[in-house]
């Protein structure tokens, strides 16, 4: 339900209920006047209904003014001998479309830019129908009783019946008010939810994004380095050494096969969004296992590797593992495209609450902002991945996303080391 339709609502009921309550009204006076008044119907009682009932319709933009405005019409007709039925009930509908309304809202719009701080002092709805009522009633059981000359039966015989029926009808406008409160909480609680879904789509649609871009960066980053490495060796070795060159190219063209695989997997995920993008399976050995695979393809590269483990890795879980895998390959095609050293140590430490990982060089070439403050960050990865800031950036990432630690700066012994300490779940 639109606010717009609450705001209208809110100073007594929608214009249908207004229109209803109005036309009770005007019946109501004029058959009561009839059936058992004293006094004139043309002059006296059809006027007064018609009165009553323009109130009641003026109710819905000025209620507290239209309440007042009916209780002195009801004193004034009743006062001028020109109604003799009723002090409480012809007010009725101005009573209930106060009540049932939020107070003194729709005056504070209209109103409250030049009134605002005395409108503030009005009274809502419930209280301010209530403190009228009770005046009316303690006018009227005056007038009875020292005016009229009726004795103090005959006043509470009169006004009992009125007072509980102005009871009645406060208590049917709270109600009133209630329910459409209830209605109006409901329909904003379905449209924060909605908005709250909507966010959360686009959030974990964001992640998504940035989750295949790191695939992508690591994968094809890491392709074209070996590629690269091992073409260069074939073309230096083809013509003294055709088998090395053989044995280059079977390579690049294993990294090659191993890279379309991965391709495939994530264009699988971009075709199909009803797939669940946690279910993405990559090429086989992109885990753990396939470390020793990377290493090797580093040794082929020219470089010194070596893999250092310690501890169990068959409880750490698949996030983790692919996570420590990538975290392995970016490093070391750092190593082999910018450090410019001759070696390259993998550490990993299988804990039982937190795998670690360390990879460090013994090179130059990643550049003196990688290891400083910047370094740590984003900015680090401008010196070692592939110049655009992707690399180490997209390490820290998978490791944030994992609530772990991450950390890239210099070796204590030359070079550049890469740290990270990811939480495996119990």
């Amino acid at each position: 339900m639109s606010e717009e339709r609450f705001r209208g609502e809110r100073s007594g009921g929608t214009g249908a209920v207004r229109v209803a309550a109005a036309a009770v009204t005007a019946v109501a006076v004029v058959t009561a006047e009839a059936l058992a008044g004293d006094g004139p119907l043309l002059v006296g009682a059809v006027p007064y209904a018609l009165g009553l009932a323009v109130l009641v319709l003026a109710a819905g933009r000025w209620p507290h003014a239209a309440l007042l405005a009916s209780v002195q019409t009801v004193i004034a007709f009743r006062g001028a001998g020109m109604s003799d039925v009723g002090w409480i009930w012809p007010a009725s509908a101005a009573y209930f479309l106060v009540a049932a309304g939020d107070g003194a809202g729709a005056v504070r719009d209209e109103a409250g830019k030049r009134f605002g701080p005395l409108l503030r002092r009005v009274p809502r709805g419930l209280p301010f129908a209530v403190a009228v009522g009770v005046f009316q009633v303690l006018f009227a059981a005056n007038w009875e009783r020292y005016v009229a000359g009726l004795g103090g039966r005959e006043v509470v015989a009169e006004l009992g019946a009125e007072t509980l029926w102005l009871a009645l009808v406060l208590a049917a406008a709270t109600a009133w008010r209630n329910g459409r409160n209830w209605r109006r909480e409901e329909a904003a609680g379905r449209e924060r939810a909605a908005r709250e879904r909507a966010a959360e789509a686009r959030r974990r649609a964001e992640a998504e994004r940035l989750r295949i871009a790191r695939e992508l960066h690591d994968v094809v980053a890491h392709t074209l380095t070996v590629v690269g490495v091992q073409l260069r060796v074939a073309v230096e070795a083809l013509d003294d050494e055709p088998a090395e060159a053989r044995a280059a190219l079977r390579t690049a063209q294993e990294v090659r096969a191993s890279a379309v695989a991965d391709l495939r997997a994530l264009i699988g995920v971009l075709r199909d969004p009803g797939e669940d993008p946690g279910g993405m399976e990559l090429a086989p050995g992109r885990g753990l296992d396939g470390v020793a695979d990377l290493v090797e393809g580093v040794r082929a590269a020219g470089l010194r590797a070596a893999v250092e483990t310690e501890g169990d890795p068959a409880g750490v879980p698949a996030p983790v593992a692919l996570a420590v895998y990538r975290i392995v390959q970016e490093s070391l095609t750092n190593a082999v495209r910018h450090s410019g050293g001759t070696r390259v140590d993998v550490r990993l430490r299988y804990g039982p609450e937190a795998v670690r990982v360390e990879i460090a060089d013994d090179g130059t070439g990643i550049g003196v902002g990688a290891g400083a403050g910047a370094g740590a960050g984003a900015g680090a990865g401008e010196g070692g991945a592939d110049g655009g800031g992707h690399g180490v950036a997209g390490m820290r990432e998978r490791v944030s996303v994992l609530g772990g630690e991450f950390a890239f700066g210099p070796g204590e012994h030359g070079g550049h080391t890469v740290r990270a300490v990811i939480p495996v779940p119990s």
